[in-house]
């Protein structure tokens, strides 16, 4: 087919079309949600895969949200590291931060600060555009879903979490 030919002209427009609407990769851009959060976001007790992140993901690819979950929590974690580790825990791109509450163990190891550390982790992330969507219901699952120790969530807990948090981050996701 000759470039110049009425079949030609028609392919190069179709194509272009294609790459305005869907991009050089072929689909729309993902989302970047990083889970900032202690031992109940990192999944202890029932693992990464059954953790609320992973199950999020998996609930808004279901909702047609091209949704990259990154578990950034850590087992122990406290206010106070969550905000030293914050800015490398939300690298360039992230669009949603999901901030768990911490608490007991800010109580447990010394932290103090818990809701100093909070607005300032909220501040930072919107300085850098960057949502925030706070998840505060991480003791009422605890005591609904406990595992054996009382303190973690099951993975029925935590298939609740994600449903739980479902609705705030798609508002966050179209805001």
């Amino acid at each position: 087919m000759r470039p110049h030919s009425p079949g030609g002209i028609l392919a190069v427009i179709g194509a272009l079309v294609l790459v305005l609407t869907f991009g050089s990769e072929g689909h729309a851009q993902s989302v970047k949600i990083v889970a900032l959060g202690a031992s109940n976001t990192a999944g202890q007790g029932v693992g990464p895969s059954a953790a609320w992140p992973a199950q999020l993901e998996a609930m808004l690819r279901a909702k047609g949200v091209n949704a990259e979950v990154i578990n950034a929590g850590i087992s122990g974690d406290t206010s106070c590291g969550m905000l030293a580790r914050m800015d490398s825990a939300a690298p360039s791109g992230t669009t949603i931060v999901i901030l768990q509450r911490p608490g007991f163990n800010d109580l447990r190891k010394g932290c103090g600060g818990t809701e100093r550390n909070i607005a300032q982790m909220r501040a930072r992330l919107a300085a850098r555009n960057i949502k925030v969507v706070q998840m505060n219901f991480m003791p009422q699952l605890a005591r609904q879903y406990p595992q054996p120790d009382r303190i973690h969530i099951t993975t029925e807990g935590h298939t609740r979490a994600a449903a739980m948090i479902l609705p705030a981050v798609l508002a966050a996701v179209r805001r």
